[in-house]
Order: C-alpha cells, then sequence, then structure tokens
C-alpha cells in the first residue's frame, strides 16, 4: 500500500474489519482495475467479536487489503460496540476525509440493524459536510475540501436499489479476500463459538446475494448501492440504454 496520506478516488468506511469486504470488495476491485485509487477505513478492531482477537483481525485485514489491491487501509479505533455520533467521532472522521479527499464514499445504510453501521453511515453523512467547512476543527491545521459523493450498501431487502455495479469479473477476487478474514467464517477444525457469519452456509449467502443483484440487470454478479440525494446524469441514453434485466 502507498503512504498515509495519498489522495484517493474511492474510500469505503464501515464498522468492522470484514464489512468492507462482504459488501463493496467487488466494487473496489472494478474501480482499481479501471485505474482509480481505493481505500478502506474500519471504524472499529473488531475487538467485541466472538471469533478471533484483534490481533488476528488486524492481520487478516492486512492480507484483505492486498487481495483489494488497495492504496490506504486505516483503522479509526473507535470503541466495537459503542460506536456513537459523537464530536470525536465526527471531527477524527473529518481528518480523514481531508487528508485523503476522496470523491466517493461508499459505507452502510442507515437502516441497517446492527447499531454501530446505522451510527457509522450517520458519523460518515455528517463528517462529509462537515469537512467542507472551513471554520471545523481549524486546529488540525487542514484545508476544507469538496464534499464527497455517497453511495450506501444496500443490505436489506426493503431497500430498493439507486444502481447496481457489475461485479461478475471480480466474484473470485472478493470471495477471496473474505475468505481472508479467516477466524471470522466456518472452519471445520475451528474449536470457537459459532455465530451467524461462521455457519457453514454463509459464504453462500453472499454469493447468491450477488447473483441476485446481478440478476437485476442481466448479469452473472452484482453489489447494489442507495445514493440518497439526486443522480446528475450527463448522458441519459448512454446510462438508459446499457443492458439491464428485460423483465424489470
Amino acid at each position: 500500500m502507498t503512504t498515509q496520506d495519498t489522495e484517493l478516488d474511492a474510500l469505503a468506511v464501515f464498522s468492522h474489519p470484514d464489512d468492507a469486504e462482504l459488501t463493496v470488495a467487488g466494487t473496489l476491485l472494478r474501480l482499481k482495475s479501471l485505474g482509480y485509487k481505493t481505500g478502506v477505513l474500519d471504524m472499529t478492531r473488531g475487538e467485541m467479536g466472538t471469533r478471533g482477537t484483534p490481533e488476528t483481525r488486524a492481520a487478516e485485514a492486512v492480507e484483505a487489503a492486498r487481495v483489494l489491491k488497495l492504496d490506504v487501509r486505516l483503522n479509526l479505533e473507535q470503541p466495537d460496540g459503542h460506536v456513537w455520533p459523537t464530536e470525536a467521532a465526527r471531527s477524527t472522521m473529518v481528518r480523514v476525509i481531508r487528508m485523503h479527499r476522496p470523491k466517493i464514499i461508499f459505507t452502510s445504510h442507515w437502516d441497517d440493524p446492527h447499531p454501530d453501521h446505522a451510527n457509522t453511515s450517520r458519523i460518515v453523512r455528517e463528517a462529509a459536510r462537515l469537512a467542507s467547512m472551513r471554520r471545523y476543527d481549524e486546529e488540525a491545521g487542514q484545508a476544507a475540501t469538496h464534499v464527497p459523493a455517497l453511495a450506501h450498501a444496500v443490505y436489506s431487502r426493503l431497500v430498493a436499489p439507486s444502481f447496481v455495479v457489475d461485479v461478475s469479473d471480480f466474484w473470485e477476487e472478493k470471495m477471496q479476500a473474505i475468505r481472508a478474514h479467516a477466524s471470522q467464517f466456518y472452519r471445520a477444525e475451528s474449536n470457537e463459538p459459532e455465530t451467524r457469519i461462521s455457519s457453514e452456509g454463509f459464504l453462500q449467502q453472499i454469493e447468491w446475494r450477488m447473483r441476485y443483484y446481478g440478476s437485476l440487470i442481466g448479469v452473472a454478479a452484482g453489489e447494489a448501492f442507495y445514493v440518497r440525494e439526486a443522480l446528475n446524469v450527463d448522458d441519459p441514453v448512454a446510462l438508459l440504454t446499457r443492458p439491464m434485466n428485460i423483465y424489470s
């Protein structure tokens, strides 16, 4: 990975060290293949997790970053299970945004059932706006930046995607990045307590999810996103005539 002050095109901000891999790894790999600079910011070290240790999870995150070809991987070291939109959390996030100046931030949806995920979404949205305010957190000595575009990874079936990214060519690499977090997922030899995500069929469900969202646009695998702001479309004909599911 490159230096920690690298400017990024896309930054994925999620609560726990495997969240970005589970939700947006295919999109990050696709962007990297197009020449964009990408990064991941984990809000916590995952220390509340049933399986693994913070040290194990940190090493796994490094390996996953290698698979994803990330330019930057950071950890905000917020308390796992207690992520809140405090002033300290917001200002720390603002400093990351101002340092790396991402054009796009991917994050969780505010209606996610996990409190850390929902609060991460709120922190990101508020910090993205505050980062553009010149007099906010002046003592840090950083210049204000433009508000990055925000895209929320779709988890709930109740949220209709604003767009789906074709990740068919990056399916295997995404699953490799997920499996880099070996302590968290199924291993027949593991003696640690079973969790929902460590059950034997969980990763198969991730593949089914990608297949479902891919089917919406007529491809093998997709990752879905929701944007709250209106999209500025340069060429509606090019956008709306791209191949998509004929049954939509």
